[in-house]
């Protein structure tokens, strides 16, 4: 008898869910949610992140309870957890959607893969995303994601539950030694909708003209990352449910619901870069502890200033459109991207901190953190992609353009302008003109060049397919790989 494992990671939705379509050829099955001690001990996670799983998994639950399929909670290391249940029900076979995590998680489904072999259980494992497994060449590689997004929803029907399993229930954080998180944005598959939903009907509407602004953006922005990071919503979801409200709005022939349609189109971009970042980091795993452009090794990493990665990361640098966006971020675990695309550089250029450690302090503040968008992102604002435009942003200028009256650095740096706020950590112009130095005569030379040109083929974009949702930047004379700059 065919008895099926639908395992849940990073997919905590029953809609759109290959696996659990793919379960129902079985005879009968159960669901499972593991808490890993591998991903608990992880440097990237955080008690939200837990957290926000937790709530995401009650979701799943009860959606799962309505149509008779149980959810299993466990604890514990994998194939551990698996060999226990295998033992209990002799579950045939193993249904999960493919994940790009960081290096523990590659090595726990290596792990798990021998299991599987070595038991007998056949696993079978489904695309989430546009991004490709095994990927050999990037030629093609936008036809393929809009192949992808373009295809049917997958309405699955759950094979029949087995009866009488310890069910389980989500650890608390406490019971799991962790610290209490921080307040936390909605979760779960409907608060995943209604997101969607709020945001193509209303919060949309000027979504290109106020992303950027730290003032306008927590309004403007589709606040979507934490659900795709999840996997409460699919990105085959959003983009079909976006296109067709930019179709509705288009059809109506009215100019604000053109305008509408404008400012959606240019999310919609958005989505298409989603998967080309996530791309890198399964066709690179090690991108997420090295370099990229190997050229780069010793650029920063014996220099690494604990003082001043302190005060970066406690927002206190003294300079106050940084500081501002390191407390909303540590406060509420969410920024819009061009104050994350600030944050970053400021570290790489203005402190010349090599990437790793900030970029781990980071992934624990962002609710949304996703390894592959977060790593190759990372390098590509530190300059150690070896392809790619360099961005350094200025905090005065950011400041001038995104909060010109001052409102959002007084609501969080309220003791700006006073005795009480420090001294800037750094004199601007003399660390920017040697940062400027330095990068540009690494990339002056033969080996960075050749490299770039290596870099490229592998992980640069193709435009064709893969469209642009701003105005093109004029290119800086070496390979580039035509992607936006990041968190923009």
């Amino acid at each position: 008898m065919a008895r099926a494992l639908v395992w849940f990671k990073r997919d905590l939705r029953i809609q759109d869910h290959a696996p659990l379509a793919a379960a129902a050829a079985c005879e009968d099955g159960f669901a499972l949610v593991v808490i890993e001690p591998e991903w608990l001990a992880s440097p990237e996670c955080d008690p939200q992140h837990v957290a926000y799983l937790g709530a995401c998994v009650d979701s799943l639950s009860a959606a799962l309870a309505e149509s008779g399929l149980p959810l299993l909670i466990r604890v514990g290391p994998m194939p551990e957890v698996l060999e226990a249940l295998h033992r209990e029900t002799g579950f045939t076979h193993l249904f999960s959607h493919e994940e790009t995590g960081p290096l523990w998680s590659y090595a726990r489904d290596r792990r798990v893969a021998r299991w599987c072999r070595e038991r007998g259980v056949a696993w079978e494992e489904h695309a989430q995303t546009g991004v490709v497994r095994g990927l050999r060449s990037r030629d093609g590689w936008a036809r393929r994601w809009q192949a992808r997004m373009n295809g049917a929803l997958v309405h699955p029907t759950a094979p029949r539950g087995i009866t009488g399993l310890r069910r389980g229930t989500f650890p608390s954080l406490r019971e799991l030694g962790l610290p209490a998180a921080r307040a936390l944005a909605p979760a779960g598959e409907e608060a995943a909708w209604a997101t969607l939903d709020d945001f193509l009907h209303r919060r949309g509407r000027c979504y290109r003209a106020e992303l950027s602004s730290p003032l306008t953006a927590e309004r403007a922005c589709s606040r979507l990352s934490a659900h795709l990071a999840f996997g409460t919503l699919s990105m085959r979801q959003v983009h079909q449910a976006t296109e067709a409200r930019i179709r509705a709005l288009q059809g109506s022939r009215d100019v604000a619901a053109s305008q509408f349609a404008w400012h959606l189109r240019g999310f919609s971009g958005r989505l298409r870069w989603h998967c080309h970042f996530i791309q890198k980091l399964e066709s690179e795993p090690e991108i997420e502890r090295l370099n990229l452009a190997r050229t780069a090794d010793g650029l920063r990493e014996s220099e690494f200033n604990r003082d001043y990665f302190d005060a970066w990361r406690e927002g206190r640098t003294g300079y106050p459109m940084v500081d501002a966006c390191m407390r909303q971020l540590i406060a509420t675990g969410w920024l819009n991207f061009r104050m994350r695309a600030m944050l970053v550089s400021f570290a790489a250029y203005h402190l010349w901190l090599h990437w790793r450690e900030p970029g781990l302090h980071l992934a624990r503040q962002f609710l949304d953190f996703e390894p592959g968008i977060h790593w190759s992102q990372m390098q590509m604002q530190s300059g150690t992609t070896g392809i790619n435009t360099l961005r350094i942003y200025s905090p005065s200028r950011q400041a001038f353009n995104h909060d010109p009256t001052g409102n959002y650095v007084r609501r969080w740096v309220p003791e700006y302008g006073t005795a009480h706020y420090p001294a800037p950590i750094v004199d601007e112009r003399a660390a920017l003109a040697r940062a400027k130095d330095r990068m540009f005569a690494l990339r002056r030379t033969i080996a960075a060049r050749e490299e770039a040109e290596a870099i490229q083929q592998r992980h640069g974009s193709r435009r064709s397919g893969l469209a642009q949702s701003g105005k093109r930047r004029r290119q800086a004379p070496r390979p580039s790989s035509g992607q936006m700059e990041l968190f923009e």
